[in-house]
């Protein structure tokens, strides 16, 4: 039986690219013939139980207008702040303009285009069974080494528990949404969506996702994407 839930993607795609030392964002580079972000946004819209999407763009932006994206699925919009936690609760602003409900939100970066469709419906299914939302990880499998300032290792720490943290995460647009507001209100410190909510005493369930996930933030990163998808292909 169809499900009557709406999950809805927000994609915060704001970043300039620094550290890709590119001439136009990291989002828009290429990436065998298309740009890194509508890999993402059609590899994110395929999946059948996606509703629609909510693109947070920058305020300069002039390069989205240009691909002439089109897609059968509803596609919003709307401007980023300053940081990645106040372009996403932007994001989170417009949908709930859009919805008088409470749909499930998945938090995803625009630059991580090979989320497969087998880690989204893991994701969605843990929904169901996580009242704080649901994040996709990898377990940390590296030995992990604490250095002082001059890389001289100080000291060894145990990788049980740890996880490498990944996008997409997964929550109800109202406590996701509280959650933000909590931390910009507050200045606080987060470096993903789902340490908001454990600022608010949620605990988020971690969905074992596949490695390939990866995020392009640097040039080394666009020469594997571009391995990864000679393979996938």
């Amino acid at each position: 039986m169809q499900s009557s839930e709406q999950y809805w993607v927000v994609i915060p795609a704001t970043g300039t690219g620094q550290r890709m030392q590119a001439s136009c964002p990291k989002q828009y580079l290429e990436l065998c013939g298309k740009s890194i972000l509508l890999h993402t946004l059609d590899n994110l819209l395929s999946h059948p139980q996606i509703t629609g999407a909510v693109l947070v763009l920058n305020s300069t932006d002039e390069y989205w207008e240009k691909l002439n994206y089109q897609h059968t699925k509803p596609l919003l919009f709307c401007t980023g702040g300053e940081h990645r936690q106040h372009s996403v609760f932007n994001g989170l602003k417009k949908l709930q303009q859009l919805t008088g409900d409470n749909p499930y939100v998945l938090i995803h970066d625009a630059v991580r285009p090979f989320v497969s469709h087998s880690d989204l419906d893991r994701l969605i299914d843990a929904l169901q069974k996580c009242d704080d939302g649901a994040l996709l990880g990898v377990p940390v499998a590296d030995t992990l080494k604490y250095a002082d300032d001059s890389q001289h290792v100080k000291s060894t720490h145990p990788r049980e528990n740890l996880w490498r943290a990944f996008t997409p995460q997964a929550f109800r647009l109202d406590k996701i949404f509280l959650a933000l507001n909590h931390a910009i209100a507050n200045n606080l410190n987060i470096t993903d969506d789902a340490s908001a909510m454990e600022l608010m005493g949620a605990y988020p369930c971690l969905v074992q996702g596949d490695g390939d996930n990866i995020k392009i933030t640097t040039p080394q990163d666009l020469l594997l994407a571009e391995k990864l998808l000679y393979v996938n292909n």
